[in-house]
């Protein structure tokens, strides 16, 4: 390890307190060292692009340009690029955008800090770091219907406290399209109600309340 330069870390959180914490846990390794803490998307991929650090730890949820965005950008224009998202979002759909988007890693951000330390060398050496609980919910949304783009705006709508009548106005559509579009969103999701259906929209991330 003494002959070897340390891994070039970026962080990327808008949270300053998080990004304190994990320059202050790398910086102390001798293998790792952090050369840039950025606070949102656009900066992190601006960032990247001047400095193409070897990996990137990337918060999914920022303003400007979210995590899954800046992923997208910098993967087209990096292809190499490595990223681990660390998130406090555990929901299904979150871990498959951010994996569908070029990401090699992904971690909760209450995961000690050896098994973040581990990721971050393993995903620098080329390796996937997908815990084991979050893999077996990306392994769920893989082989779950999907939905289509019109039943996650239904969803979204519902999701908000919409009525049937209310969303058909809001997307121009008939309530009796509603009533099926609602219908379809209940079974793909394996659920009985709306009720149920906006409890697994937000436990899956489908759904944000922003």
């Amino acid at each position: 390890m003494t002959n070897q330069l340390p891994i070039r870390v970026l962080l990327a959180d808008d949270h300053p307190v998080v990004r304190e914490g994990l320059a202050a846990l790398l910086n102390r390794r001798l293998d790792t060292t952090v050369i840039g803490e950025v606070a949102n998307g656009q900066e992190a991929v601006d960032f990247f692009r001047r400095t193409q650090p070897d990996v990137t730890l990337m918060d999914l949820r920022m303003p400007i340009m979210g995590g899954v965005e800046a992923i997208h950008a910098i993967r087209a224009e990096f292809p190499a690029a490595r990223i681990i998202v660390l998130t406090t979002y555990d929901g299904d759909e979150d871990i498959y955008r951010a994996l569908q988007a070029g990401a090699q890693g992904y971690l909760l951000k209450d995961a000690p800090r050896e098994e973040l330390l581990a990721a971050v060398r393993a995903v620098h050496d080329g390796q996937k770091c997908i815990p084991s609980a979050l893999a077996a919910k990306l392994a769920e949304r893989v082989f779950s219907p999907e939905l289509t783009a019109r039943e996650r705006e239904v969803l979204a709508l519902i999701v908000a406290g919409h009525s049937n009548r209310e969303i058909g106005a809001a997307l121009v559509i008939s309530e009796g399209t509603v009533k099926a579009h609602v219908n379809s969103v209940l079974g793909k999701l394996g659920v009985n109600d709306r009720t149920q259906a906006v409890t697994a929209a937000l436990r899956r991330g489908l759904v944000r309340l922003d």
